[in-house]
């Protein structure tokens, strides 16, 4: 990973209690430009970004993959499902799909995904810095923040906003 990439992480380890203090706070009081101010951080930093300059969410987790995911890559690869399944996931502690090992069966050399038009749900709407009801997440935006240079760039942006 690129080193200004990486600062970005060490940055959010750095200031991870301040990040949870204020995030706490948000949750609760739930200020009506939560919303819109993620998204335009979202936007700003994601015309500078490109992730495959990193691709650490998928060297690193896994999405959860919906029975619906299950079928329509099983269907690309020409398995079937319980196929897939068996070579490739495993149901973790919330009884979720996910899979066996880091990184991702389908990321590429390039940091491309192999299967990006079929990719789960969850791969496409990560890192979730632009979903509507923001307060419900911002637990798992702040562990993001951990494993996306670009969520750790709005955790802090937005936690220097409202501290």
């Amino acid at each position: 990973m690129k080193e200004d990439l990486i600062k970005n992480i060490e940055q959010s380890k750095t200031n991870w209690e301040l990040n949870k203090k204020v995030f706490n706070r948000l949750k609760h009081k739930k200020p009506k430009d939560l919303d819109s101010t993620f998204h335009k951080k979202h936007e700003a930093v994601f015309k500078k970004m490109d992730c495959l300059n990193c691709a650490n969410c998928c060297k690193t987790t896994s999405p959860i993959f919906r029975d619906v995911d299950i079928k329509r890559i099983a269907k690309r690869l020409k398995l079937k499902e319980f196929e897939f399944i068996n070579d490739h996931l495993v149901k973790d502690e919330d009884n979720d799909w996910v899979l066996k090992s880091s990184p991702c069966f389908f990321l590429d050399e390039n940091n491309a995904c192999r299967i990006y038009e079929d990719r789960p749900l969850a791969c496409r709407e990560y890192p979730h810095t632009n979903r509507k009801n923001m307060y419900q997440i911002l637990d798992l935006t702040l562990t993001n923040s951990l494993i996306c240079p670009a969520v750790a760039n709005i955790v802090h942006e937005i936690s220097e906003k409202y501290k």
